[in-house]
C-alpha cells in the first residue's frame, strides 16, 4: 500500500533535504578543501577549484553558508522532534507505518546533517587555529 504524503510530511521531508543540502555545501566549500590542503593535496584543490569556481564565492562567504546551514537543520531539528511528534494524529489511518516511516528517514537526513556540518564547522572555523597555534609554538 502506497503512503499518502501529508502536509506535515512533505514539510518535514523538504526541510531535511535543503539542511542536508546546505551542509553539504558547508563541507565542500571549506572543509574538504582545508582537509585535503592538510595532507599535502594542494593540487587536487587547485584543480578542483578550476572545475568548481563557485566554490570560492562560498569559501568567501563561509559565514553566511554556515549561519543558514545552522539555522535550516537547527528549523529542522525542531520540527522533527517537536511539531511532527504533536501532530502525529494527521496521519493516514489507512497505513499507520507512513507516518513512522517519513519520521525515520528525517531522522536519519537529518543526523547525517548534523554530522557533515559538524565536521565542516570543525575544520573550518576551529583546525585553522589550533594548527597555527601548534606552529607557533
Amino acid at each position: 500500500m502506497k503512503a499518502i504524503a501529508t502536509p506535515t510530511t512533505v514539510r518535514s521531508a523538504t526541510l531535511s533535504y535543503f539542511s542536508l543540502f546546505t551542509s553539504l555545501s558547508t563541507l565542500l566549500c571549506c572543509a574538504l578543501p582545508s582537509l585535503l590542503v592538510l595532507f599535502g593535496l594542494g593540487a587536487s584543490v587547485a584543480s578542483m577549484l578550476s572545475f568548481f569556481p563557485w566554490l570560492v564565492t562560498l569559501s568567501r562567504h563561509k559565514d553566511l553558508t554556515f549561519s543558514v546551514s545552522g539555522m535550516l537543520i537547527a528549523g529542522s531539528f525542531v520540527n522533527t522532534y517537536y511539531v511532527v511528534p504533536r501532530l502525529r494524529t494527521a496521519c493516514s489511518p489507512d497505513n499507520p507505518s507512513a507516518c513512522a516511516d517519513a519520521s525515520r528517514f528525517s531522522k536519519i537526513l537529518l543526523s547525517v546533517s548534523t554530522v557533515i556540518y559538524a565536521v565542516g564547522f570543525l575544520v573550518a572555523f576551529v583546525l585553522g587555529p589550533i594548527l597555527s597555534r601548534l606552529d607557533n609554538a
